[in-house]
């Protein structure tokens, strides 16, 4: 029996439903800029509260534990939850989420204010990806995914930089406070926007994760937990880490932007190439790429290289070889399991997220030793993804 949510009663056309997922990827803008603008400021926060940039940069291994575990289980008790409702309902929750953490006097305060954030981005995120799977056609599916994992991208883009403007002109609360309007502004939109979605058959937590039975499921996930721990996981100490190659404070927003830049290409030239190409072949030249950047970035930290073009053309690599891999590998456990396709997704954002928690914890234990040993930690986890695609390129191909 399908599980998959029920989202309109007769499907738009290609076009239009294309078209649709451009305001989830609004949806997905607000959550980005609130899940990675702290990367914009963490010194200056960690600094405010009286904390290492290592303790502070551990509110990010919290944010993303929290989401691995709510997603699967939100994704339970909000199975009937009609679909606008729920996703204007976990915007909701992000903009006081923010709001708390604006005004958190603690860092204990600040990490709930974390807490509560990843809940209601537990809701939102998984759910857009399934609502825009079924707003079109098989053949555009990988494109439609890319549009709403362009608003995260996007968010690296735009909200980071825009984050670490605001701190410097401002203050970091501040940049929170903005946040939260923007996570408001997300949450009228798609209110006024998205029509009303049903909800679909509530699966218990056992049977929906009873698709980790599958051996093509059970394959593809692992990849996501290390290739997104290699990526990812030193994201939220970018500014320590562009320090450690002599970038100075006032190149730090611009950098940002360019990584920003680079994760917007990768990502929608993934979702078209998977499309064309399938996506183990964009996998493998993704983390040969990531492989690459990420063991230059080591070398480079290591050798106190100071070369201000050097750090711009490896933060835009680095955005570009981190963010393709996640249409991909959408497409593959949809292919593995195309009857679960809402499962899949919410179990892949949780794999996603368990990724971050990982690469960002190793992170801040290694990055007092020096950026260039977290670099070449993150650069050896490339390089397993590319043994572990090796392994299991027969699954969803």
């Amino acid at each position: 029996m399908s599980h998959i949510p029920k989202t309109a009663a007769a499907p738009p056309r290609p076009e239009r439903g294309l078209r649709a997922t451009f305001v989830l990827a609004l949806g997905t803008f607000a959550v980005g800029t609130d899940a990675y603008v702290v990367a914009g400021f963490l010194p200056a926060m960690a600094g405010s509260l009286d904390v290492s940039e290592s303790t502070a940069g551990q509110s990010a291994t919290v944010f993303a534990l929290t989401y691995a575990v709510c997603s699967p289980v939100l994704a339970t008790l909000a199975a009937r939850v009609e679909r606008r409702t729920l996703l204007v309902s976990a915007l909701a929750v992000l903009t006081a989420a923010n709001l708390l953490t604006a005004l958190a006097p603690t860092f204990p305060l600040l990490m709930a204010g974390r807490v509560l954030a990843a809940v209601g981005a537990a809701a939102f995120t998984p759910n857009a990806g399934a609502v825009a799977a079924s707003l079109v056609p098989q053949e555009l599916r990988a494109r439609a995914l890319a549009v709403v994992v362009g608003g995260l991208t996007v968010a690296t883009a735009l909200g980071v930089p825009l984050g670490n403007l605001a701190e410097r002109t401002l203050s970091w609360r501040v940049a929170l406070g903005l946040v939260a309007a923007l996570c408001a502004i997300g949450a009228v939109s798609v209110r006024a926007v998205m029509p009303q979605l049903p909800g679909g058959q509530r699966v218990p937590l056992r049977q929906r994760l009873a698709v980790l039975r599958r051996p093509g499921v059970v394959a593809v996930l692992p990849l996501t937990v290390v290739g997104m721990a290699a990526g990812y996981g030193l994201y939220a100490y970018a500014v320590p880490v562009m320090r450690a190659l002599g970038a100075g404070r006032s190149a730090e927003m611009w950098l940002l932007f360019l990584y920003g830049l680079g994760a917007i290409a990768g990502n929608l030239a993934a979702g078209a190439a998977a499309d064309r190409y399938g996506p183990v072949r964009v996998l493998a030249a993704g983390f040969t790429a990531l492989t690459v950047t990420l063991g230059a970035f080591a070398w480079a930290a290591g050798a106190g290289t100071h070369w201000l073009p050097l750090t711009a053309l490896l933060m835009a690599a680095w955005g570009a070889s981190t963010w393709f891999q996640t249409p991909a590998q959408q497409v593959r456990l949809i292919a593995a399991a195309p009857e679960e396709t809402a499962v899949v997704v919410g179990l892949n954002a949780s794999a996603l997220y368990t990724g971050i928690a990982l690469g960002t914890g190793l992170g801040g234990v290694l990055l007092p030793a020096g950026a260039w040993a977290a670099l070449a930690a993150c650069a050896g986890l490339a390089a397993l993804s590319l043994l572990c695609l090796a392994a299991t390129r027969r699954h969803g191909g």
